[in-house]
């Protein structure tokens, strides 16, 4: 047993959720309180975001799985709803996570192609980005989306994260910086020159 620096009981031993293997991740492994698998999109906000940017005619992530079907690598609908993997998956022999769908959203955007990704962010990360973006930014607080049960279509109780929806809109890719930047940069909007990003373990982050 460790304590924290507030006298709180940790477990420095326990892994995060990113660095266990996809079988073990509770993404995988189910509901800690019903093992049930909260990974559908509820109906009355994909309607919501279809009637603002589809109608979608293409989902990369559909459940259940087609056989053979590999939303990373085929090639996506002008208007594109994806729900990824909110755990890491193993995709041709390597550990993969939510920069993997976000690398191939917008390799699938610079096409010219309207894409609206949803996933799971700390609220205060969408308060920065409404504070240093404005109303213009095309980033979207879902709240704490109740996420439906695969095995029944039942509502779960939320990630306890709220949910950042992402538009990469085709009509943005031709005049977008970060639409013709190479995808490991990022861009610095003072010095308008790309910079590196930090190294990176991979794409399971």
């Amino acid at each position: 047993m460790a304590l924290d620096l507030f006298g709180e009981v940790f477990a420095p031993d326990v892994a995060h959720q990113s660095q266990l293997p996809p079988a073990a991740n509770k993404f995988h492994k189910g509901n800690g309180d019903d093992g049930k698998h909260y990974w559908l999109t509820p109906p009355e906000l994909l309607a919501r975001l279809a009637a603002e940017f589809g109608p979608f005619d293409f989902d990369p992530c559909p459940y259940p799985l087609p056989e053979g079907f590999d939303g990373l690598t085929c090639e996506w609908g002008r208007r594109n709803y994806v729900n990824p993997p909110f755990g890491s998956i193993i995709h041709q022999g390597k550990k993969k996570g939510p920069t993997a769908w976000v690398r191939k959203a917008i390799e699938e955007w610079r096409k010219g192609k309207t894409v609206v990704l949803v996933y799971p962010i700390d609220k205060w990360v969408l308060m920065l980005l409404g504070a240093l973006l404005g109303d213009g930014a095309k980033v979207r607080n879902q709240g704490d989306v109740k996420w439906l049960a695969t095995e029944d279509r039942s509502a779960g109780k939320g990630t306890g994260r709220h949910i950042a929806c992402f538009i990469l809109a085709a009509e943005d890719a031709k005049t977008s910086r970060v639409a013709t930047a190479p995808l490991d940069v990022t861009v610095n909007s003072e010095q308008k020159q790309p910079l590196p990003l930090p190294p990176q373990g991979g794409d399971a982050s």
